[in-house]
């Protein structure tokens, strides 16, 4: 089933949504409100009906329903002030009221690039957050923590396709429906599991579910004491790979074990910490949960100070103050060089961990050593094949290969169909930099929708309009970034593109902002 209105087209069968020959990427979700307002055109829909169709009766505040709403309304070129596609009536809901042709037999035969992902040769898994059976919210980093780094362990084999954690815990607390998660993620399998803690002791379940049909390979029960969870991590990490052994070619795959710290304490602190930092990325202009972040980091090491994970982490506290304009650290050098201390110490620490390899690479690409910093991405994929990361793209944008930046960032999209607003942004610019502008906007424009308080993904949607001599939408997405950020200027956008390694891609960068109308001081 296909639908059609102005240039856009849905197509319900492969979850599609296409604006002329160009696939828009879009969020499960979002695609799921789009597809129930047009179903629906007929009548307003009310926001009871919208949370029951498309939340399953969670509870939903108003602001996530607008902001929702307001998502789907930037995909397909829309906004709240023209309403030219989707109203709102007041005290009664939205109504899809575009023009639709529906066409039930349409194929499109031959388009690789398909929402929800295709199943991968290789056995694929997600991961879903276990879930803390203890009862207190206070303690629900510790069962995100131990199901992250069961992700991370099973991510090191090179036959298994193991989904992000970021797209994993888009499922928290949510009813577990086997089979649309697998379509929606496009693996195979399923683990669930469940952390209960009492005293000095944790209990760990988990089962492998085959989401294609619900059926159960495999479970297990794990009463440990809190000191030996590295080897219950291990333990459930070699078992599925056991399990899955008849459906690979290979089943051999050598890895190296994260070195764990040696008291759970400091593991304890290192988890509220990348809790914390987390917090962070969904809401980058909230400076107090980059210094909690910190705080807590700080703590961990002060136990264990050859933690390699709490070192990687906190370079990664610095590296993202020096992105983003909060303090004294914003392009600051010498947040540079905490950074580059502190991912210098994790390396020390472990050289076989991939994160550290990985901020290593991302620090050096900031203090301009391209070369370099290739190489650290390279090491971190070499000791961790599924290992990925939105800054790869930034990376390899600022190094100038612009080509392997939007295969690095399709990849993470790929293996994390929720990715952050950040993944998006950076395969806009790699587009841009590549001057396909009209391939870069609608990830401005996705980016924009899903982080309203960044003003970086308008300003870079402004520059492409104007390369395209779109006057009057650049003006309005500068003005747009300029109510967000009302300092930022052409000598600023220098500053933070003084880190690319020609001067012809910093000054591409400048020239769109500068036909756009931005000034220059």
């Amino acid at each position: 089933m296909r639908y059609s209105f102005e240039n856009y087209s849905l197509d319900i069968d492969r979850r599609e949504l296409r604006r002329a020959d160009h696939l828009i990427s879009i969020e499960p979700q979002i695609f799921d409100l789009l597809q129930y307002l047009i179903r629906n055109r007929e009548r307003v829909v009310s926001r009871d009906d919208l949370i029951a169709a498309v939340w399953n009766r969670r509870i939903v505040s108003e602001s996530t329903l607008s902001s929702r709403v307001n998502a789907v309304r930037s995909a397909i070129g829309d906004n709240g002030k023209d309403q030219r596609l989707i109203r709102t009536f007041s005290q009664k809901g939205v109504r899809f009221i575009g023009a639709i042709e529906r066409d039930e037999e349409f194929t499109c035969a031959g388009d690789e690039t398909r929402l929800p992902p295709v199943l991968p040769d290789n056995p694929s898994i997600a991961v879903l957050p276990f879930k803390d059976l203890g009862g207190e919210v206070s303690h629900n980093y510790f069962s995100d923590g131990i199901t992250a780094d069961i992700i991370t362990e099973l991510s090191r084999f090179s036959d298994l396709f193991v989904i992000a954690r970021n797209s994993s815990f888009q499922y928290k607390e949510k009813p577990v429906d086997a089979r649309q998660i697998g379509r929606e993620l496009g693996v195979r399998y399923l683990l669930e599991g469940s952390v209960q803690r009492a005293g000095d002791r944790v209990r760990i379940t988990v089962q492998l579910v085959d989401a294609a049909t619900c059926v159960n390979c495999w479970a297990e029960r794990y009463d440990r004491k809190l000191d030996d969870v590295f080897a219950v991590q291990d333990e459930i990490a070699r078992r599925i790979v056991t399990t899955l052994v008849s459906h690979v070619n290979k089943a051999e795959a050598n890895r190296t074990l994260l070195k764990p710290a040696s008291t759970w304490q400091a593991y304890d602190y290192y988890l509220r910490a990348a809790e914390a930092l987390n917090a962070w990325w969904l809401s980058p202009t909230k400076a107090a949960n980059l210094y909690e972040t910190r705080r807590l980091l700080e703590r961990s090491l002060s136990i264990e100070p050859d933690y390699a994970r709490a070192h990687a982490l906190l370079a990664d506290t610095y590296i993202s103050a020096y992105q983003a304009p909060l303090d004294a650290d914003y392009i600051n050098s010498e947040a540079l060089e905490r950074a580059h201390r502190s991912a210098c110490d994790a390396l020390r620490s472990d050289s076989h961990l991939p994160l550290a390899h990985a901020l290593m690479g991302f620090v050096l690409g900031f203090k301009r050593h391209h070369d370099a910093s290739i190489v650290e991405l390279e090491r971190a994929i070499a000791l961790n094949p599924n290992y990925t990361d939105w800054r790869f793209a930034m990376t390899f944008v600022m190094a100038g290969d612009h080509l392997r930046a939007v295969d690095a960032a399709q990849a993470h999209l790929r293996a994390d169909p929720f990715y952050p607003p950040r993944a998006a942004f950076w395969l806009g610019v790699a587009y841009y930099m590549l001057r396909k502008y009209s391939e870069a906007i609608p990830h401005f424009r996705e980016a924009a929708s899903r982080a309203p308080n960044s003003g970086g993904a308008h300003r870079w949607c402004a520059a492409n309009y104007a390369q395209l001599k779109r006057f009057d939408e650049a003006q309005t997405e500068l003005a747009a970034a300029l109510r967000i950020d009302p300092k930022f200027t052409l000598e600023l956008q220098r500053r933070l593109a003084a880190v690319c390694r020609y001067e012809e891609d910093s000054e591409h960068s400048v020239d769109g902002l500068r036909k756009a109308g931005l000034r220059e001081k």
